[in-house]
């Protein structure tokens, strides 16, 4: 009896693991990306893992780009250039058909008639669903901001004041579109990273967390005043 009971313990419990295990991983690939679409997150998912090599190598060369331009030139300028690029190719490729049929004598027609053809018009629905998503992540953003700065909570403002006081000397080095290369260049490489190395650094992580509760918890015991308040 006790070993039967033993084993049907050892079941449930390993059962239970592995749904728990099955759920986090599924909610990590569904919610990945919270508030939008879920084929635009999977679309995302599939760039940053170089699912497809190829479209991963083009979306990160031409990204790449454009921050690079952006560093070197201003914004109008920038702009300018890849319109007037985007513009040489429409235009050679559709003088060039039409020169081809003329020659010819046929009807192929217009070059880029299938992507004329789409319908890109954005629907009163999705505009309206795409509006409350954004309205619900500012809201949040808004009563973020105000808990923040108005303490209400004294550990998470002092956090906020911590980390904007090393933003300043990340600023001091660093310029916006220099972060943004850096965030972009970290986007395409960390994720396969991850994915390759994800139970050592799992584990790196783990004990990095367990480290920082044992100093707060250290650091509240002597400061009571600094305790988080429990959600009601």
């Amino acid at each position: 009896m006790a070993d039967s009971a033993a084993q049907s313990s050892l079941v449930s419990s390993s059962s239970s693991a592995t749904s728990v295990t099955s759920s986090s991983s599924s909610s990590t690939r569904a919610g990945g990306c919270v508030g939008g679409s879920s084929m635009s997150c999977a679309a995302l998912q599939e760039l940053l893992f170089w699912r497809d090599v190829r479209k991963s190598a083009v979306a990160f060369g031409a990204s790449l780009v454009l921050l690079l331009s952006l560093a070197t030139l201003s914004a109008v300028t920038v702009v300018a250039h890849v319109a007037l690029a985007l513009l040489s190719v429409t235009i050679s490729l559709r003088v060039y058909k039409a020169v081809v049929q003329a020659l010819q004598k046929s009807e192929e027609g217009h070059p880029f008639k299938t992507y004329l053809d789409l319908d890109v018009t954005l629907s009163p629905e999705t505009f309206q669903a795409h509006a409350a998503v954004v309205a619900q992540h500012l809201n949040r953003g808004l009563q973020l901001l105000i808990r923040l700065f108005l303490v209400e909570d004294l550990v998470d403002s002092l956090e906020l004041a911590l980390t904007m006081w090393l933003m300043t000397y990340v600023g001091a080095v660093f310029n916006g579109i220099t972060l943004l290369i850096l965030a972009d260049i970290l986007a395409f490489t960390l994720p396969p990273l991850y994915e390759k190395y994800q139970v050592q650094i799992n584990h790196y992580m783990g004990l990095i967390r367990q480290q920082t509760k044992d100093l707060m918890a250290k650091i509240q015991a002597k400061l009571p005043g600094l305790v988080k308040k429990k959600p009601e």
